[in-house]
Order: C-alpha cells, then structure tokens, then sequence
C-alpha cells in the first residue's frame, strides 16, 4: 500500500532537469555520476522528501532549491543501499546558523557535568537529524566538508544501537580487519596532528570513533584520492560498505 500511495505522490512532483541543475549542478560529487545514476539519486531524493519530514525553524527559510539540494546530497551514501538505511530516523531539523546543543555526561567520579557547545550538525539514534543551513550551502566545495554526509553517516553507524564507528557490515566484509584497519589509521592520524603534518582527513576525526567514521565518510564521497592514497585499506572498507568506488566515476 505505502508503495503505491508513494508512487501516486511521485507522479504529482513537478521536477525537471532545471531545478536539479539548480540544486546540485555546482556539486563535483553529483556531477561525478552517469545520467543514469543521476536520475537515480534525483528519484531516491524525491523518495526521501515523501518520507521524511524536513521542519525549519528559528529564522531558517527552505526552499524547493535547498530541499532538493540536501536530499541530494543524503541519498548520496544510501544509492547502493537503499532508503531504508535510513529508517531509524523521520525528522531533519534545519537552523539557520550553528545552533546550541546541551549534553550532559558523568565522569568516573560520579560527578554530572554540563556541556553546552554551537554545533554544525547532530544525529540522534531515533532522531532527529539536526543541520545548520549555513554548513548546509559551505558543504560539497571541493575541500572534503559535508555537514549532510557527516550526520548521515551517523545514523548508519547507530543502526547496530551504538554510535562507535563501526556500522553494521554486509554479509562477507571482514569486522577484524574493519577494527585492525581503522585503528591503525586513526593512530596514523593522531601521529600526523602531533607532529604537525598535513592530514587526509580533518583533525575532528581524532574527538572519537563515531566521528572518526563519519569524517571517513564525507571526505570518501568529496575527495577520494587522498584518503586512498594515505589509508588503501580503509579505501577499500568502505568501497565495500558503501558499495561504491568512488575514484572509478572519475
């Protein structure tokens, strides 16, 4: 039933190769793609847009541009995985700059701490997904950084019940090299920042391993090359859960 009621509310959607050119032409990503694999992401765009509800508020404006534009953008990571890689989550929450996120958290004293902090993004396990719409026009240009990437690739790794930068692998990827691999880049990157050499990857990865996969993850899809060329074997980890080859488009 929610098959065809979706396919009706397809039809109705007056979209044409203008307002996708608009959206995501100025995106090295999108562009990087076939037609045909373009056409797939502007339908599983779509798809996303019927299910999920996109809710702007503080002074955030969204318009039909900058809806297609971020989900473009998060349909991106799921185009070889499909749409319900995102079910666990309904709601994407758009500010119109950083907003303020509250977290508080307990030493191994016992002793609640209080932690207020401008955030770009955040995910929740269930949701919602938050953005800020300024992130939002400063991601795919071209220097690694994609706030739409970054939070999705959140909640595909909190598919498995926790955020720990390990997501949960497709039959016949291996979970001990994945770890092995991982460990050893992160540990290649904190030696880099230390000793002050350029890094593939922004420093943000090293704040822990959640956020060391999903800066993996924006940087495979916005600039492949390096981070192949520093880590092969990450590389190749997530070719195979992304079930994409990013540098074979190019």
């Amino acid at each position: 039933m929610r098959h065809w009621r979706e396919e009706r509310q397809l039809r109705r959607f007056r979209v044409g190769p203008g307002d996708w050119q608009a959206a995501l032409g100025d995106w090295a990503v999108y562009q990087a793609y076939v037609p045909q694999q373009q056409q797939r992401i502007q339908q599983l765009a779509l798809r996303l847009l019927l299910r999920k509800h996109l809710v702007a508020v503080q002074g955030a404006e969204l318009d039909d541009r900058l809806r297609l534009r971020i989900a473009g953008m998060a349909v991106v990571p799921i185009l070889e995985l499909g749409l319900d890689w995102y079910d666990r989550w309904q709601t994407l929450i758009l500010y119109d700059g950083p907003f303020v996120a509250e977290h508080s958290w307990e030493d191994e004293f016992g002793i609640v701490h209080q932690e207020v902090s401008e955030r770009s993004g955040e995910a929740w396990e269930r949701g919602p997904v938050v953005l800020s719409l300024e992130d939002v026009w400063h991601s795919g240009r071209g220097d690694g950084y994609n706030v739409v990437i970054h939070e999705l690739a959140h909640t595909l790794d909190m598919r498995d019940a926790s955020a720990n930068g390990a997501p949960p692998l497709h039959a016949g990827m291996d979970a001990a090299a994945w770890q092995r691999d991982m460990q050893a880049a992160w540990d290649d990157l904190a030696q880099r920042a230390e000793l002050g050499q350029p890094l593939p990857v922004d420093e943000y990865a090293l704040e822990d391993p959640a956020e060391f996969f999903a800066v993996l993850s924006e940087t495979f899809f916005e600039q492949p090359a390096p981070l192949r060329e520093a880590w092969p074997k990450v590389y190749g980890h997530l070719v195979g859960f992304y079930r994409q080859d990013r540098l074979r488009q190019r």
